[in-house]
């Protein structure tokens, strides 16, 4: 086993849909709790619980980070929610990787034209310069990630004729 290991975290932009949702079920459970505690109307705290624990699990999946592992010649993607659950996506062979560059790099023409199942596991957020990447896997996927620069160095060592850092 080499010692060819580097790993990476970015965390994505919350979504503002989310995070409205959030705050309104956690102002739906006070106003059910106070209206269930306030009257004789004991029922309501049923439905105040109910919308508590929509708005724990809604807090737990909108705060979202991806972890990039590299690791002899394997880039693993991780999905770690709210720091604490983690759950691998997806593991992607070096040698099935065709292409991989910069968002909008020149390397990647020959591309545009051809329709792949896009995944995103970037933090969607668009930065100058881009630091967003995109590798073609197996003529199947368009994979965007967002790696440090260690992380492109080791693939890059990897795959020296595919990968591409402009």
């Amino acid at each position: 086993m080499s010692d060819a290991y580097v790993e990476c975290m970015v965390a994505r932009k919350p979504s503002a849909i989310l995070n409205f949702l959030k705050v309104l079920l956690i102002i739906i459970t006070v106003i059910f709790a106070l209206i269930g505690f306030g009257t004789t109307l004991r029922l309501m705290l049923f439905p105040a619980i109910l919308t508590g624990v929509g708005a724990y699990f809604l807090s737990i999946y909108s705060d979202v980070e991806f972890e990039y592992l590299y690791l002899d010649k394997e880039i693993t993607v991780d999905k770690v929610y709210n720091k604490q659950k983690r759950k691998r996506v997806a593991v992607y062979p070096m040698d099935k990787i065709e292409i991989m560059a910069p968002l909008n790099s020149w390397h990647l023409d020959s591309y545009k034209n051809r329709t792949f199942k896009e995944v995103d596991y970037s933090s969607q957020i668009v930065k100058q310069p881009e630091a967003r990447y995109v590798f073609y896997y197996n003529g199947e996927q368009k994979v965007i990630f967002e790696p440090n620069a260690e992380f492109m160095k080791m693939a890059r060592n990897a795959g020296p004729r595919k990968v591409f850092v402009d």
